[in-house]
């Protein structure tokens, strides 16, 4: 999301509309380390608009360094991308928004990659559009949508549980629901469980499994955790406030980054200063924050989506890694920016 104000006419705004200025914006926000990206990815096709948002990453545990990512181009449908950053793939899926996958998911009686994009096609009925990754050929099939309630889609994100598989699509308005997914048969099936609230616009969320707990970002307000579970408590705790200091609104993207049983760190974009904030999941306590800035590849500014896997993904990226979307991406198209997780835990001076 960005805000536009009465300073200097830049093209992205109207005529009399322009970005807050950066110094604005973060007058009192708390240092920020630099890391470079190590790759990036071919723009989207659509220019001159705020097209990409969201990416998700699929590792190959055989072969790491033929791991698949794949992104949204907002306005048109999925890309899928190789580590080298060139398209394998593209789906015209229409205005999709943000994306999440899960391996090893039933599909059709075959375990398979399962994709989940929140579909804002229709922006008063929310649709969880389906599709199946194949990592051979790293093409996307569409597997059919599923209700995901009365609003419009924004967020998306995927967790599972010993009671089953579901998707947490977060509607503009603050709104989560959670759904349920059945995709063993032919055609997939989803029934909206329980739902959460958020009091304002939100849009960035993501699951972690180990400690059932959903984490989502309320744009202007700051991070949020809920219980996952179907039968979990309703009630949001506060993790942090998007009060221009650690985490300056808008806050976007969320991801995590799991170590251990219990511990690792949520990371969230502080898109107002161009900027990711990490938290430590054992107690949500700040740990700190970075900029991807520019090198041999340029860096990211006001990104929208993010996601984080930790593992090896080949040499340039052999402790995990890290993706951002680019809004501001030279003279081309928006695109996505490759980080290696080890080179933020160095600049961050994480425990390693």
């Amino acid at each position: 999301m960005i805000f536009c104000f009465t300073f200097i006419t830049l093209s992205a705004c109207t005529t009399v509309e322009t970005e807050v200025p950066v110094a604005v914006r973060i007058a009192n926000a708390a240092p920020a380390v630099s890391v470079t990206a190590r790759g990036e990815t071919t723009p989207v096709g659509t220019t001159n608009a705020d097209a990409a948002d969201d990416p998700a990453i699929w590792r190959n545990a055989a072969d790491p360094a033929a791991s698949l990512i794949v992104g949204t181009d907002k306005k048109a449908g999925l890309y899928v991308y190789g580590l080298d950053g060139k398209v394998r793939d593209f789906l015209d899926a229409g205005r999709v928004n943000n994306v999440d996958l899960k391996d090893g998911v039933s599909i059709n009686g075959q375990r398979g990659i399962l994709v989940a994009a929140s579909d804002r096609n229709a922006v008063t009925r929310a649709k969880i559009a389906l599709f199946q990754l194949d990592p051979a050929t790293a093409k996307l099939t569409a597997l059919g949508k599923v209700d995901g309630g009365a609003g419009e889609a924004y967020g998306i994100c995927i967790g599972s549980d010993a009671a089953g598989l579901y998707a947490f699509i977060v509607l503009k308005d603050g709104t989560i629901n959670q759904v349920a997914l059945d995709t063993s048969g032919a055609t997939p099936t989803g029934r909206i469980v329980r739902t959460l609230k958020l009091g304002t616009q939100s849009e960035g969320c993501a699951v972690d499994d180990r400690t059932a707990r959903l984490y989502v970002a309320e744009e202007d307000v700051g991070l949020w955790r809920f219980d996952a579970r179907a039968t979990g408590p309703t009630t949001p705790v506060q993790i942090a406030a998007a009060d221009g200091k650690n985490l300056v609104m808008d806050a976007e993207g969320v991801a995590i980054a799991p170590i251990g049983e219990k511990d690792g760190y949520v990371l969230v974009s502080s898109q107002g200063d161009n900027a990711y904030v990490a938290y430590r999941l054992s107690d949500d306590a700040y740990v700190g924050r970075f900029r991807v800035v520019d090198g041999a590849i340029g860096g990211s500014e006001e990104t929208d989506g993010i996601d984080l896997m930790l593992g090896d993904f080949g040499p340039q990226f052999p402790g995990g890694l890290f993706i951002a979307q680019d809004g501001h991406n030279a003279a081309a198209a928006q695109n996505f920016k490759l980080v290696a997780w080890d080179d933020i835990v160095k600049a961050l001076g994480l425990p390693q």
